[in-house]
């Protein structure tokens, strides 16, 4: 699996300082090629963002959901990450750091999700980061495309998306979409927002040309 990418598909943006959950995705690419045949395909109109990044051109979709070609468990990935001041503080897999000062030492992280989501949000513990590698089924030689989430929901089952690609041998043909998501916190505060879902539907096998 190579670790380049022409684009990333986000689930939300930034407006002002405050994070705003999208209900389709939006797809950021330092390509303006690649914005245009995103458009075509999902909807949305290209245009340009401001960002420090290499990915200034944007497409804000008309859809929430996609079909995508994934190259088997290798382009899935879960990590534990926290930032302070100076960068990376904690870096692992859940069970051993993936620190270069401590590399493959056991990182201290409760096994359950429910306590690690706990420590997060007291900031003593990582948040969870899951990455994901894809080609568009219907525009595969676009290239590949990323996913990065920061999504609890997500990384509770990577573990069941990971098992349904080790079923298949090869790439595997997946729907990537966007689920919302509304709950009431104990104070009484609506929360609403979207959440990513791969859901693997089967082996993929390229049509004849």
């Amino acid at each position: 699996m190579s670790d380049s990418f022409v684009g990333q598909f986000r689930s939300g943006r930034m407006v002002g300082n405050r994070p705003e959950s999208l209900p389709n995705w939006r797809v950021t690419t330092g390509d303006p090629e690649v914005a245009d045949a995103v458009s075509k395909l999902m909807g949305g109109t290209p245009a340009e963002w401001e960002t420090s990044g290499e990915d200034f051109n944007e497409v804000v979709t008309d859809t929430d959901k996609v079909l995508v070609v994934i190259d088997g468990p290798a382009a899935l990935k879960s990590e534990m990450r926290r930032y302070g001041r100076q960068g990376l503080v904690h870096h692992c897999d859940g069970v051993q750091s993936l620190m270069d000062e401590d590399k493959g030492e056991p990182c201290g992280c409760p096994p359950l999700m429910e306590d690690r989501k706990a420590q997060a949000k007291s900031g003593r513990g990582p948040s969870p980061y899951t990455f994901l590698t894809f080609r568009l089924a219907e525009d595969y030689d676009l290239g590949n495309f990323r996913l990065l989430s920061t999504s609890w929901k997500l990384a509770e089952v990577v573990h069941e998306i990971d098992n349904a690609l080790s079923m298949h041998k090869g790439e595997v043909l997946a729907e990537l979409s966007l689920e919302l998501v509304e709950f009431t916190t104990t104070a009484g505060r609506d929360v609403r927002y979207r959440k990513p879902v791969i859901k693997v539907l089967s082996a993929h096998r390229l049509l004849p040309a």
